[in-house]
């Protein structure tokens, strides 16, 4: 069973919005149906599962629907149609008082602007969704000592807000939505607005996070180069709709249309693609290398090989790549 499971979902925002679904007015590009209708289709007919344990990203430019979608999974913005289950079960159908218990116990979700309470110590920040549950002050302060810790801001509990960098704050944030132990955690473009370098050490902290803790994750973002470095899978919305999903390597390697193709045009493709992009039949002798293999990685032993080297994916041979083979990638 998927950790989330989204099927057909539409949010349409304006006048009489119902309406417009199982109409031809709904296959109008987005801006002919607001010139037509005064309504704006944000996330159109959006279908996708995330499997337990999987960080999905979500890309796309901006107003392309995929920060309405991560506040339609539950309900923050209410879908004007469709499914959304959460462990299997239907979010669409929750009572508002099932909703809520949903909101505090089991999803989380980190912002791109930090939402901390400047009055507030950064202990209490953390802790403050415990304390919406009702758990006792000591406990819910350990709680948050142990967080402190684990996103690298020990000793810094009695700070206020404030007196942290945009990073740290973001860090509180993470803390914060980790706190209440969820099982699916909705990032919608947490980093954006911090500088280059914070930002890739802040993208470093969410991989490490995720193997420590194995959390289900949706990550929402505008960038590129972030979606192929934290995602197991990634989709891309045009104009409300979904358009592609793929691992990385599967998005860079075979775009779906020329909208993706036009996205991934720059991406190194050597620093993406596996080894399982550049294989031909072949026979080998000696130790293959995994298909998994990002090419930039198999550059040393290709190059520093005589003869073809095997590429197998678990126990099946797939074949060989040669140094002919790789230098094209590599020149591309």
């Amino acid at each position: 069973m998927p950790a989330l499971s989204v099927r057909h979902l539409w949010k349409i925002f304006g006048p009489k919005a119902h309406k417009i679904l199982g109409t031809p007015a709904a296959e109008l590009p987005m801006r002919e149906l607001y010139e037509r209708t005064g309504c704006l289709a944000a996330v159109r007919d959006v279908t996708f599962d995330v499997t337990d344990g999987e960080v999905f990203v979500v890309m796309g430019l901006s107003g392309s629907g995929k920060s309405t979608l991560v506040r339609c999974l539950t309900r923050l913005v209410e879908p004007t149609a469709g499914e959304v289950y959460l462990g299997g079960e239907a979010v669409h159908e929750m009572s508002a008082g099932r909703l809520r218990r949903l909101r505090r116990h089991e999803v989380a979700m980190v912002f791109q602007h930090f939402g901390l309470l400047p009055h507030r110590r950064v202990v209490d920040n953390i802790a403050y969704g415990l304390e919406i549950q009702g758990v006792p002050k000591a406990v819910r302060h350990r709680r948050a000592g142990e967080l402190l810790e684990l996103v690298g801001l020990s000793g810094f509990g009695d700070r206020h807000p404030g007196q942290l960098s945009g990073g740290m704050q973001q860090r509180v944030g993470l803390a914060r939505a980790l706190a209440v132990d969820p099982g699916l955690l909705l990032f919608d473009e947490p980093f954006s607005a911090l500088d280059p370098l914070i930002r890739r050490d802040m993208q470093a902290e969410v991989m490490r996070l995720h193997r420590e803790l194995g959390k289900t994750m949706v990550f929402i973002t505008h960038d590129l180069g972030e979606a192929l470095k934290l995602g197991d899978r990634i989709a891309v919305m045009r104009e409300g709709a979904v358009v592609q999903v793929g691992r990385p390597d599967e998005v860079v390697g075979d775009p779906a249309d020329d909208y993706v193709r036009d996205f991934v045009r720059d991406v190194p493709k050597a620093d993406v693609l596996t080894l399982r992009w550049v294989t031909a039949p072949g026979e080998f002798e000696g130790e293959p290398l995994s298909a998994g293999t990002v090419i930039r990685d198999a550059v040393r032993a290709v190059l520093g090989s005589d003869k073809p080297v095997g590429v197998a994916d678990g126990d099946t041979a797939l074949g060989v790549v040669d140094r002919d083979r790789l230098l094209e990638v590599l020149g591309r």
